[in-house]
Formats: C-alpha cells, structure tokens, sequence
C-alpha cells in the first residue's frame, strides 16, 4: 500500500495522527513526518506497519479494553480520574492496570503469553545468577509505580530492576531498567501506544514487545538515536542493559507452541 493509499484510508476512517501511532506502535513523530512529507523514504518495516492498520484496524479496537464508565464496581468516577485508593480497594481477583487515571482491565494471559514471559524470565535470571548481578528480575504480577504518582500503576510481564532503593514491599517504585511485554489481543494496542510513550517518558532504558502473532520482537533502546530495531521471533536478541553479553532466543519455544501461533 502506498502513502498516497494510506492517507486516502486516513481520511475515510477518520484517524488522527495519535491514534495510527497506537494502532501500528509507531512512533507520533515519525507518522507525523511520514504523512505530511517531511520523510522522504521511510523505512519498509515503518510503512509495513502504517498499512497493516487498514487491513486489520478498527478505531473501536483503541477503546476495547478500558473499562466502561457503568456497570462496574469502581463506576463512581469517570476515566480520568481514578487514584491508587480507587486501585487497591478493588477485589484481589480483579486485575487492572491504571494509566494516567484510567483504570483498563487486564484478561487473564493466554497460555503463549505465559509461556513467552516464564521463558525470557528464565534465561534473564539465570544470567544474573551465572555472573552474580546486582539486578532483580521479576515477572507479572508485579506492581510498578512507574511515575512515582498516584494515578498510575503498570503489570509489566517481565522487569529487571538495576536500582534496589526502588524496591519496595508493595511494588517497584519509580522506573525499572528493562521491560518486556507480550502481545495479547487485549492489550496489543496499549503495549504498542500508551505504554511505549510512559516508559519511555519515565526514563526505563530498553523496552520489548514481543508479538507471537506478528512473529516478531521490537526492541527500543530510548538512548539510541534509531528505534525500534526488528527481530524475528525465533532470533537471537541481545539485551542492551548488558552490552549484549546476554541474549534471549526463543526457537525452541517457537518450535513447541507453532501449532498454536
């Protein structure tokens, strides 16, 4: 599909700038650019990106994991302006994330998602063991208090944690080093949109999105002037947090759950 395609579908879908950026988890800038000509040659993964939001898109799909106003138990408040009280006073077996005062409901992970997570968890902490690190590797459900504030609280499946002041009983408080999430059709839009622009905000040094359904793993190193850099799913992927001294691969899972993906 070519630019002038895209704007053309731009136009009938009624898309703003913002919402292509977390549909297709490019960055707002870089669409901006694109759409308005200042990028002359995008990059072809760039543009893959950009299309596939008119193959598979829905404007809906922005809005489908965020709770509704009525008809909850925490429905006294609008999106907006829900807190930590508002957080910690729902039932334990409901998992949510607040952002930014909203509260998004999170679906119990798939077993792929699990699969994914347990494994990168796997080979981060036996890295850390092997050579004595300082870091703490943690996997979902652990709170983080990413802004240090009262209106967000993020689920990140996977964490390392560099700095141990920032552990708490209760939660990491303030921004781990590394995160890593997994794609799911729930959260897929908010991993790609909402939460790529808070960690990066927040100061967290390397964030992954792993898409089994795309095949793939997008790695930002915010320091770096070039991101995200593109893997295949099945690649070897150096952590950037070690200077890739360690590295995730994932094939031999691939190879076992390919039926499933």
């Amino acid at each position: 599909m070519t630019i002038e395609e895209m704007k053309e579908k731009k136009r009938e879908h009624g898309y703003t700038y913002n919402m292509m950026s977390q549909m297709s988890g490019v960055p707002l800038g870089t669409v901006q650019k694109i759409f308005t000509g200042e990028t002359k040659s995008p990059r072809y993964d760039t543009l893959e990106a950009l299309a596939r939001i008119f193959e598979n898109g829905d404007r809906d799909y922005l809005y489908a994991d965020m709770v509704e106003d009525s008809g909850t138990a925490y429905a006294a408040k609008v999106q907006g302006q829900y807190t930590l009280d508002d957080y910690y006073a729902l039932p334990e077996d409901r998992r949510v994330e607040l952002i930014d005062g909203c509260i998004y409901d999170m679906a119990a992970p798939s077993t792929i998602h699990q699969l994914i997570a347990g494994e990168v968890h796997r080979q981060i902490s036996n890295f850390i063991l092997e050579h004595d690190g300082s870091c703490m590797p943690f996997i979902s459900p652990v709170d983080v208090q990413l802004d240090c504030d009262d209106k967000t609280m993020l689920q990140p499946d996977v964490v390392i944690l560099c700095d141990i002041d920032r552990m708490k009983v209760r939660c990491i408080y303030g921004a781990p080093d590394f995160v890593l999430e997994v794609i799911s059709k729930s959260t897929r839009l908010r991993d790609y949109g909402k939460k790529l622009s808070k960690y990066m905000d927040a100061g967290v040094k390397e964030y992954w999105i792993v898409d089994p359904y795309q095949k793939r793993i997008m790695v930002y190193e915010f320091n770096k002037e070039i991101f995200p850099v593109i893997y295949g799913i099945d690649a070897d992927i150096p952590v950037g947090l070690y200077d890739g001294r360690l590295t995730i691969n994932l094939a031999a899972l691939i190879k076992k759950i390919e039926k499933l993906l």
